[in-house]
């Protein structure tokens, strides 16, 4: 309530105005609504979430469906073909036509050599970049987070003894330990999520550490000590609440970054194996036929594409919200 009285008694005057008590959260859920690039990129991600979960569940077809008889098809789409785009024409031939195939068969995103339905292969590879990105989130948070706020906490000789094993694991670069755990086990998603558990989550580790170095000082924190709380309580009921929100902030800044090396990886023939398919094995499997038949590439990279930004601006927005200082950051 605010109470405004002027110099002269004769102009007393007041206004009262009620100010709504919102909580912390509600707060950085008004600041996303108001945000439209993060509006944007979560209407993005919730799409593509969607299709990778109800589009190859609603096709007639599985990602290795083969039929020779069906191969390199250009994309054709109900409605679309109609207006002279997506009509399955290659080079002015109706190549559905040519080969006899019925008009109420469609390839929304064409097939590929062996004749597989890219539509549905796509979907299929973006539920696997999707299920990188979860994994790569709890990883950050589980290992991540826990490892830097206890190097910060503690300090002194602990901190330098946790801070110099981080370094000897980020010298090692990511591909020579999927490399490695490869030749151990087979090339596919076990060996990604293995180089993530053993690296990624070592960025993520040294922002929980900065932020327990900053919240370690606080009033609250000694408030705690001087009521017997032990270190563990200390941690993980006092400081952790209070750095949650940049924390998973930063954490959504890993997603992108895991998306891309499991599509790097697959691309460079360590990721998943034939014929499962994901988005940089699409890319791969396209790169070759690329001037002949650019859908194959096109498709996966504009998907692909698609995610990274759409988690940048979500992340950038989350940020934003969860700590405007962090803008300059």
């Amino acid at each position: 309530k605010l109470t405004l009285v002027h110099k002269n008694p004769s102009d007393f005057h007041e206004v009262s105005e009620v100010y709504e008590n919102t909580s912390y959260w509600r707060d950085v859920t008004l600041k996303m609504l108001h945000n439209r690039g993060a509006m944007v990129g979560i209407a993005m991600i919730v799409g593509i979430i969607l299709l990778a979960l109800f589009a190859p569940i609603a096709s007639a077809r599985t990602y290795d469906d083969v039929i020779l008889e069906h191969n390199f098809l250009s994309p054709r789409i109900p409605v679309l073909e109609n207006f002279g785009i997506f009509d399955g024409v290659k080079d002015g031939v109706d190549v559905y036509a040519q080969r006899g195939i019925p008009d109420d068969v469609y390839y929304f995103f064409g097939t590929d050599s062996l004749g597989r339905d890219l539509w549905t292969r796509l979907w299929s590879g973006t539920r696997l970049s999707l299920l990188i990105a979860v994994i790569a989130v709890v990883i950050d948070l589980a290992i991540g987070m826990s490892y830097g706020l206890i190097s910060g906490y503690f300090g002194k000789k602990v901190d330098f003894l946790m801070q110099r094993f981080v370094e000897i694991l980020n010298g090692i670069p990511q591909v020579v330990l999927v490399t490695l755990f490869a030749l151990v086990l087979e090339p596919g998603i076990s060996s990604i999520i293995l180089a993530l558990l053993v690296s990624g989550w070592i960025p993520m580790s040294r922002v929980a550490r900065a932020q327990m170095l900053k919240q370690k000082s606080q009033e609250y924190v000694l408030a705690s000590h001087t009521l017997g709380t032990n270190n563990r309580k200390t941690i993980f009921r006092e400081i952790v609440p209070n750095v949650l929100g940049q924390v998973v902030t930063m954490s959504m800044f890993s997603i992108p970054s895991a998306i891309f090396t499991e599509s790097y990886l697959s691309y460079i023939g360590l990721g998943v194996r034939a014929p499962m398919a994901s988005l940089g094995s699409l890319v791969s499997d396209g790169y070759g036929s690329f001037l002949s038949y650019p859908y194959l590439v096109i498709a996966p990279v504009t998907v692909l594409a698609i995610l990274m930004i759409s988690f940048n601006l979500f992340a950038d927005g989350l940020r934003d919200a969860v700590d405007p200082t962090m803008k300059d950051m």
